[in-house]
């Protein structure tokens, strides 16, 4: 008997709260509401390493950045090579597997078990052949700057259209004796916000929600700067006027928007081919964006707007798993469920266990309560800990830290760190946070304490990076 199809949908630097159908009112996504409609939305889904390698890293292995040993954008660790891969392991068991968008692997056309892959950089190399159809990225805004801007080429010719395109023509011309796996990989919403005129249009002078300030940061000599790191190399955030913030939100809704409705192009042609009913659909996002809120931009912490991310799984029509759909399921999960559970779908038994992985397949939890986990998350210097409705960080730089109580605080806006109330709790977490480290980053302990490192004050203190490349350059990083 055919094994039902897999379609993963990722998007790049896509936050939790940009979804219509879960309560954002202000956005136009009407495929993804699509998808919550018939599908399960898990909303409490976190990157345990909120930037491109290490979460692409875990989807491909199941197991966390830290376990992994890459916990930043670093080309000197392949785990890839080291470990079973997801397309590796599907391809054995009979899927025709494809990757279709942003992979971000390194090297960078390394297949690490795909059958066939179409990266960004072939777009690109499309493009610069037949300059009639335009030139994208001609604007010069850089790979991390937010000030928005609008595409240098028509709707038709983007790269977001290219990879729905080339992922309709892939299921169009696809071994039909084989099942498939489809990993569709868009790179925006990540920067630059360059959505094309007509989406762009759609949110010109429309309202957008306000930055999310606490009383930690409602101006930046408040904020711990070891937490400011990443928005002074990347960005000019901390820079910006309240209705800056706004135009840039207003850019990078219209790039989620973009995206949607080239799912409406793929998910058409899966209906016609009938194929909608019979495919498992996932998607979900490697990280978020800070996008203003607490003064902040890009991702790296493990604040909301960086590391809480969509997923939602939707089954085949013909799957025991149809009666979950229009679901919401609010326990813990993080990108490196994705493997188990892509597997168990494959095995064809999806309510399994499936062992040796850091993840949980998520469809064997959907009935009753879930047992509640601790969250562990690394970026770098950037560290947290999530248990019984708290969130806690801590950074080396300096040995910054602030502690949230979730379940009361959910927009992160009264820091309890140094609430002699919290004492108790703060000692706990800095305790198991210790432990942590002694096992997964040694270099920030000394003496059986937690050692941070020099300390931030600003932004001098930080070399910027706004992400300079043109399009000439082979590379897996052009959005």
């Amino acid at each position: 008997m055919e094994k039902e199809h897999i379609l993963l949908i990722t998007t790049d630097q896509q936050r939790f709260d940009t979804i219509q159908a879960l309560g954002n009112s202000h956005i136009y996504t009407p495929h993804l509401n699509w998808l919550v409609d018939q599908g399960i939305t898990f909303t409490r889904c976190y990157a345990d390493s909120p930037v491109c390698m290490p979460s692409r890293a875990t989807i491909m292995t199941g197991k966390t950045g830290y376990s992994l040993g890459l916990v930043g954008n670093s080309d000197s660790k392949t785990p890839l090579s080291e470990h079973q891969t997801l397309p590796g392991m599907l391809t054995r068991m009979g899927y025709q597997t494809r990757a279709q968008g942003k992979m971000h692997f390194h090297p960078t056309r390394a297949n690490y078990g795909f059958e066939h892959m179409e990266l960004p950089m072939d777009y690109y190399r499309e493009m610069n052949r037949n300059e009639k159809n335009g030139i994208p990225k001609a604007h010069g805004v850089g790979e991390n700057e937010v000030e928005p801007v609008i595409s240098t080429v028509h709707e038709t010719q983007s790269l977001t259209y290219w990879t729905a395109k080339r992922s309709v023509d892939f299921i169009e011309t696809r071994d039909e004796t084989r099942s498939f796996f489809l990993w569709t990989s868009f790179a925006k919403p990540h920067p630059p916000f360059d959505p094309c005129l007509n989406y762009w249009q759609l949110y010109d002078n429309r309202e957008v929600p306000d930055p999310i300030y606490g009383e930690w940061s409602k101006d930046l000599t408040r904020i711990p700067q070891g937490f400011m790191d990443s928005t002074y190399k990347l960005n000019n955030v901390y820079r910006m006027s309240k209705e800056q913030i706004k135009d840039m939100r207003r850019a990078y809704y219209a790039c989620i928007t973009q995206i949607d409705y080239s799912l409406g192009i793929m998910f058409a042609r899966l209906r016609e081919m009938d194929l909608l009913d019979k495919t498992w659909i996932i998607f979900t996002a490697d990280h978020g964006d800070m996008l203003g809120d607490h003064h902040m931009g890009a991702k790296s912490i493990f604040l909301e707007g960086s590391a809480h991310i969509p997923m939602i799984i939707k089954p085949p029509d013909t799957s025991e798993f149809k009666k979950y759909q229009g679901g919401r399921r609010e326990f813990l999960v993080t990108l490196s469920d994705l493997m188990p559970t892509m597997e168990a779908i494959a095995l064809g038994i999806a309510n399994c266990e499936i062992e040796g992985y850091d993840g949980k397949n998520v469809l064997a939890m959907l009935d009753g309560q879930a047992k509640e986990r601790t969250f562990y998350g690394q970026n770098e210097q950037h560290f947290c800990i999530m248990e019984e409705g708290y969130k806690y960080m801590w950074t080396g730089l300096g040995g910054d830290e602030l502690l949230f109580h979730m379940e009361t605080d959910e927009k992160e806006q009264n820091d309890l760190s140094k609430n002699l109330k919290a004492k108790e709790v703060l000692a706990r977490f800095r305790e198991n946070l210790l432990a942590f480290c002694s096992i997964h980053a040694p270099k920030f302990v000394e003496n059986g304490a937690l050692k941070p490192g020099p300390k931030i004050n600003g932004p001098g203190d930080v070399e910027k990076w706004p992400g300079f490349h043109s399009t000439i350059v082979e590379t897996d990083v052009l959005h």
